[in-house]
């Protein structure tokens, strides 16, 4: 039986090559491809893939929102790798740390297109 590896977002961006620059730059990502209107980034075992909006496609519209959960090993390490990047971010564009009621431990970042990120780990792990 065909093993399932990963499951990557395609994600529509007003801007592929800014975009890219704030996954590279901000998260610690790395461009693997850059090309018009569409870039793949990966981080460990983590992947992105970012294609051009429409021009009369509404970024800013709450319904379009997307979200996306990044599962990470260790929540506060990486927030901590971070933070200085994502304190230069405007203001409420980062959730600090925090637990849910679900059992996760997690910190959010939202990108230039309105994308939360969400990055999670059980608690009680690293």
């Amino acid at each position: 039986m065909a093993r399932m590896k990963q499951i990557t977002p395609l994600v529509p961006v007003t801007s592929v090559p800014k975009s890219a620059d704030f996954f590279r730059d901000v998260l610690g990502f790395e461009v693997g491809v850059l090309q018009d209107g569409y870039a793949y980034l990966k981080r460990d075992d983590t992947a992105i893939r970012l294609i051009e909006a429409a021009p009369d496609m509404d970024m800013s519209d709450p319904k379009r929102q997307l979200s996306c959960y990044i599962d990470v090993d260790d929540v506060d390490a990486l927030y901590a790798e971070l933070k200085p990047k994502l304190d230069k971010l405007p203001p409420g564009r980062v959730r600090a740390p925090f637990n849910q009621d679900y059992g996760q431990r997690e910190f959010h970042v939202i990108d230039l297109d309105a994308l939360l990120i969400f990055f999670g780990a059980e608690i009680g792990t690293r």
